[in-house]
């Protein structure tokens, strides 16, 4: 008798990057959103990898099997909301199922498909600004299973309401994506089970509120009307997911954020700021603690060091518990004091996303984040003096940024003393607050295609090329697949923190060689040799020029690439 479940959940879908490429491409190669892509992957054998799938090639492959062994990839982070959103539905009398990753799940998947019969299957919306993943999962879903609901939610759906014209909405709702539900809500969570509970007792569709649904007539949506689910009324409970759990975990400990940066549309997504408490929090990681697997945990709040008082007494409420695992998280370092930064230390935190995004003062203030670049060097020097890692993100191209703002951008990476670094595009949102001064800064276009009274997205293209290649006191991290997160992926697989960098180094060398002589088809043979070198842990000094380096390549006789 064949299994019946009520909902089948489908995490994130890292997409085959060929693939990805190939559709960005297409775009234009001077588009901004192809620039952005072009930093992070080189080609070699005539197709493009990303530093993982690099990692994955010369450290991970078995030659007789001809797979990667344990390969490094985003599947192995135990997804927030597969686990929020289970135990919603568990503590409500409902079953589900899941998929933690969609791309390195399709066996799995493929075999739940074709042999249980699942009432719903839910997408996994968080990470995504472009449909294509979303149209990949629900094409394979209807591939292998034509009875079950595919519902897509998420910010993706909350935005794309608020920025189409219903005409571009019909269209993308009930042509491109396919999907038979969508929810547009900061949570969602009864939306989801009100649309299972009318499947499953035959009621109409017409009285949920905040979905649109597919009719024979085409799109149908239903009034909008605020959720308000508290996290602290739906603490994970991690039990549920302890036989596929892994080593890497997704926590989070609050909803919404405290700030309004004005280039940030996530506080206006997910609706007013709240937390669980420090006690409701504490029973959550005793339960990950005891399930034993687990190494690291990555706290996903925007601000997980607000409100500070909070803060402090969850470090402490760590240090009591002897935790076995480490954790990081997003930080806001303004904020950061000596007693703060050494109990973290204490607690087992390695490492912390500072998302600075300028090093320009006035750009800051257009960006309302409550911050100055005082304040970020003093809190950056109170990290590293306790040894915690740190990474900062920026963005180039704000408006109110300039050739003169991007030049204190680069002075300031290079003085702070970050350890590690990403600079990106402005991405234009209209949901985000600076899009009511529209007028006042002349913004014309969207995402990553636009201009405003003092640069265009080309220009500031060019900028973030000119910081990935001249920038020397800080290591860049590239985004795609890798980020800061899997930078803890292999620090837990025994690389230490150098070995890293030297990785990252040698990837960023190729991407350069691929900057600067654009009609190279592939990987130069000194560069593949660095990556190898530092995928093979082999100890290699970076400094070295090209031709100090290939020197010391040519001992290495027996060296062969797959």
């Amino acid at each position: 008798m064949r299994k019946k479940i009520d909902c089948l959940f489908i995490g994130h879908n890292e997409m085959n990057l060929t693939e990805y490429v190939k559709n960005i491409q297409a775009m234009g190669v001077t588009s901004g959103a192809y620039r952005d892509l072009n930093l992070n992957f080189i080609r070699y054998n005539d197709k493009p990898y990303s530093i993982s799938e690099v990692f994955n090639v010369f450290h991970c492959y078995n030659e007789n099997t001809r797979v990667a062994v344990n390969p490094l990839n985003v599947a192995e982070s135990f997804s927030a909301a597969i686990a929020y959103l289970g135990t919603y539905l568990s503590k409500r009398g409902y079953t589900f199922d899941y998929v933690n990753s969609f791309q390195y799940g399709k066996v799995e998947l493929m075999d739940k498909l074709a042999n249980t019969d699942f009432l719903v299957i839910a997408v996994i919306t968080t990470l995504y600004v472009s449909e294509l993943p979303i149209i990949e999962i629900s094409s394979f879903i209807k591939t292998y299973n034509q009875s079950a609901r595919v519902i897509v939610g998420g910010p993706f759906v909350s935005t794309k309401v608020r920025t189409l014209d219903p005409e571009e909405l019909k269209f993308l709702l009930g042509s491109s994506i396919g999907a038979d539900f969508y929810v547009d809500s900061s949570q969602g969570e009864t939306a989801l089970v009100n649309i299972i509970d009318a499947l499953k007792n035959n009621k109409p569709f017409d009285s949920i509120y905040n979905i649109y649904y597919k009719t024979a007539n085409g799109i149908k949506s239903t009034p909008v009307m605020k959720e308000d689910n508290r996290i602290s009324e739906n603490m994970v409970e991690w039990g549920l997911f302890k036989d596929n759990l892994g080593e890497f975990v997704n926590v989070r400990t609050a909803i919404s954020c405290p700030f309004s940066c004005s280039f940030c549309g996530f506080p206006q997504h997910a609706g007013q700021y709240q937390t669980s408490s420090v006690d409701e929090l504490e029973k959550e990681l005793i339960t990950l603690d005891k399930i034993g697997t687990v190494k690291d945990v990555h706290f996903i709040d925007d601000t997980f060091n607000i409100p500070s008082q909070r803060f402090k007494e969850i470090l402490r409420m760590m240090i009591k518990n002897k935790f076995r695992f480490n954790w990081h998280s997003y930080f806001r370092c303004q904020y950061a004091d000596r007693e703060i930064v050494e109990l973290m230390s204490r607690s087992g935190c390695k490492g912390v996303f500072l998302g600075i995004e300028s090093g320009n003062n006035q750009v800051l203030k257009n960006m309302n984040k409550a911050s100055d670049t005082d304040k970020y060097l003093k809190g950056i020097e109170l990290l590293k003096e306790y040894g915690i890692v740190t990474f900062g993100s920026f963005i180039i191209g704000f408006p109110g940024e300039t050739n003169e703002t991007v030049r204190d951008t680069i002075d300031f990476i290079e003085i702070s003393g970050l350890d590690f670094f990403r600079a990106q595009l402005w991405y234009c949102e209209p949901i985000t607050p600076i899009w009511k001064q529209k007028e006042v800064y002349n913004i014309q276009g969207e995402s990553f295609e636009w201009s405003h009274a003092t640069m265009d997205s080309k220009t500031a293209c060019d900028h973030v090329d000119n910081i990935f290649l001249t920038v020397k006191n800080s290591t860049w991290i590239p985004q795609y697949n890798f980020d800061f997160d899997m930078f803890w992926h292999l620090y837990h697989r025994g690389m230490s923190i150098e070995q890293i960098r030297q990785l990252v180094v040698s990837f960023n060398l190729a991407v350069k060689e691929k900057l600067k002589e654009p009609f190279r088809k592939e990987a130069g043979y000194e560069s593949l040799t660095r990556i190898q070198n530092a995928c093979s842990l082999r100890k290699i000094p970076i400094n070295l020029s090209v031709e100090e380096q290939l020197l010391i390549d040519e001992t290495d006789a027996g060296f062969e690439f797959l």
